[in-house]
């Protein structure tokens, strides 16, 4: 349905050609990409990283944010290829707490791209805010809550129990810390051998999930693509852990060490999450003042202080994304786990206009004109992580994918993981690639950590990759 010259739209074309999908018909009006993965009468996902409309202390998203409208439209024209006009397209995802869906909707154009649909072929796309909940902030701090319809499907309750990333640190359960200054509800979800996770029921009714992440950095696991991009699909964000309280010395990952300053920004913060919950109205004139407070006397978590987790360190987050891995993979549509995959998967990366510096949320563009597609989240992201110059070893949430377990996120090696390109630099394995590629600034908790410690090779020419 596309029309005149778009460069996204025959990237993605490109991707999908190197992944040698209905590769008899390429070239013809007869290709139809995705019909090994989707169906007639299927129910298909489309599942964007929609964060949040804005950044953190840069002005507007400047396209290296959220997933770009171009290439949403783009793979959605392939899935109604494939379904032939019978079935669903849904639109979905969960963003940060404090986003404003309307605005990313606005952003996006995902509401021209309903009534397009509506008024050429008769078809309703549909677009789901997946939060059951948006929080009202004041400078990043939480004053009320605002009720939101949520998926329309529900969600379920998916217990992972002994097979969670989490079984190994049952002991230090008690020290989690998650979206908002409650714990109480995280904790209930997370201790001993209960590992909860509230997910979206339409996502786990789906047929074929397609994953639509950005590629960025991200403070708490390195960069976030594929695998991080599944936070999305959980509705409650208080199920999910992001850090430890206290140093590793303590059993936690909040802070590097245990310095004066932090240990007096612990015993404040405390108080202050106590306190601030009581204060009814009050909240919305003492927030802005008091962060404004605390970022004078113990720093500014964007520029470069860290606290919450937002480092190298950070032993919780790539927990609680592998976790969601698995959901996505093997739960059923009523939040069964199954010793099989029960949905079919495709990644397809947005890297035309990456995020760098401090992401996810306030990144700093980083053009690498890229597309990156597969099925597999975990080669996908290991790609991405080559592709950036970051060294896998280094990132917990992709090294410890690689690992054995009773579900397995893959069924293969890092030396096994090999790339198709039209960049001649990049048609090859990842052992195989040279220098730190794209070379991303890393997020500066992870700076002189992730890196890749050779020679840089330009990024020009950059365009399509399949893994």
């Amino acid at each position: 349905m596309a029309a005149g010259a778009n460069p996204a739209y025959d990237a993605i074309r490109e991707s999908l050609h190197l992944l040698s999908l209905d590769a008899e018909h390429y070239g013809t009006a007869e290709w139809n990409p995705l019909g090994r993965l989707v169906r007639p009468g299927n129910t298909v996902v489309l599942k964007p990283n929609f964060v949040r409309d804005f950044r953190e202390t840069h002005p507007g998203h400047d396209d290296c944010l959220i997933t770009h409208g171009a290439i949403i439209r783009a793979v959605l024209d392939c899935v109604f290829i494939a379904l032939e006009g019978r079935g669903r397209i849904i639109i979905a995802d969960a963003p940060q707490n404090d986003a404003d869906f309307e605005a990313i909707c606005r952003i996006t154009g995902l509401r021209e791209i309903q009534e397009l649909y509506r008024h050429e072929v008769g078809f309703d796309v549909e677009v789901y805010d997946l939060r059951p909940e948006r929080a009202k902030k004041i400078d990043g701090v939480i004053v009320g809550h605002e009720s939101l319809p949520g998926d329309p499907a529900g969600y379920a309750k998916v217990d992972l129990g002994g097979l969670s990333a989490f079984a190994e640190v049952n002991h230090l359960c008690h020290l989690l810390y998650g979206a908002e200054y409650d714990t109480s509800e995280l904790h209930r979800r997370h201790h001993d051998d209960v590992h909860e996770y509230l997910v979206s029921k339409t996502v786990l009714a789906a047929d074929c999930v397609i994953n639509l992440p950005k590629l960025k950095t991200h403070k708490k696991t390195g960069l976030t693509a594929c695998m991080k991009n599944l936070v999305g699909i959980n509705g409650n964000k208080n199920w999910l852990p992001h850090h430890r309280e206290g140093t590793p010395a303590q059993g936690g990952d909040q802070f590097a060490d245990a310095g004066l300053i932090h240990r007096m920004e612990n015993a404040v913060v405390a108080g202050f999450k106590w306190v601030f919950p009581h204060l009814g109205s009050l909240r919305q004139v003492i927030a802005g003042p008091a962060k404004a407070v605390g970022r004078r006397v113990f720093g500014d978590t964007n520029t470069d202080t860290i606290r919450s987790g937002n480092w190298y360190g950070n032993d919780t987050t790539w927990r609680m994304v592998i976790d969601l891995n698995r959901i996505l993979l093997y739960a059923d549509a009523q939040g069964q786990l199954h010793d099989r995959p029960i949905r079919r998967l495709l990644n397809v990366v947005d890297a035309i206009v990456c995020g760098e510096g401090n992401g996810p949320l306030d990144p700093t563009p980083k053009p690498a004109g890229v597309i990156l597609a597969g099925f597999n989240p975990v080669a996908v992201d290991l790609a991405c992580a080559r592709l950036m110059g970051f060294d896998y070893r280094a990132i917990p949430m992709l090294h410890r994918s690689l690992q054995n377990h009773l579900l397995p996120l893959c069924d293969f090696e890092y030396e096994q993981v090999a790339c198709r390109s039209t960049d001649p630099r990049f048609d090859r394995p990842l052992t195989e690639f040279e220098g730190a590629c794209l070379a991303f600034k890393p997020h500066f908790g992870w700076s002189g950590h992730v890196e890749w410690k050779l020679s840089t090779v330009p990024p020009e020419r950059a365009k399509a990759c399949a893994v």
